[in-house]
């Protein structure tokens, strides 16, 4: 058999093999289907956390989740999967910004950097910025304690 031969059954093996993939579902971007989702996504990787409150961007790929404690917590779509983490003041980088939907937070981590994220009202888009506010006064306070 060629080489051309040979190469050629490899490309056209690969591509059937990228088709099938996606025609099958495996290059779907993950969503949130509800609050309830955002919940049960976020305690399997932490169990003992008391979740008071859920609020969901309006692309469902994010969750804020306000803790006990005043704490922040959330869970993401990274590609078909879901990122989940507690957020201190200490990796934040700037004060968050709220504008019409629209809220603005940034972080120092290099692996998730943060972003602007539009929800279904300003409402909502004001309490995610006061749940991340409320991170950065408690640090202070605890700073000056």
């Amino acid at each position: 058999m060629s080489l051309m031969v040979l190469a050629s059954f490899v490309v056209a093996g690969i591509g059937l093999i990228v088709a099938t993939v996606h025609l099958t579902g495996g290059s779907a971007d993950a969503r949130l289907a509800d609050d309830a989702a955002a919940l049960t996504r976020f305690a399997q990787d932490f169990p003992d956390e008391h979740v008071e409150a859920i609020l969901c961007t309006l692309d469902r790929r994010t969750a804020f989740l306000r803790l006990e404690g005043g704490r922040v917590g959330i869970v993401q779509a990274v590609g078909g999967k879901f990122l989940t983490r507690i957020v201190s003041a200490a990796v934040m980088s700037g004060a968050p910004r709220a504008e019409n939907a629209q809220v603005t937070v940034r972080f120092r981590d290099f692996t998730w950097a943060g972003g602007t994220f539009t929800f279904d009202d300003a409402e909502d888009a004001q309490e995610v910025k006061a749940m991340f506010a409320g991170l950065r006064s408690r640090a202070n306070w605890e700073q000056a304690a």
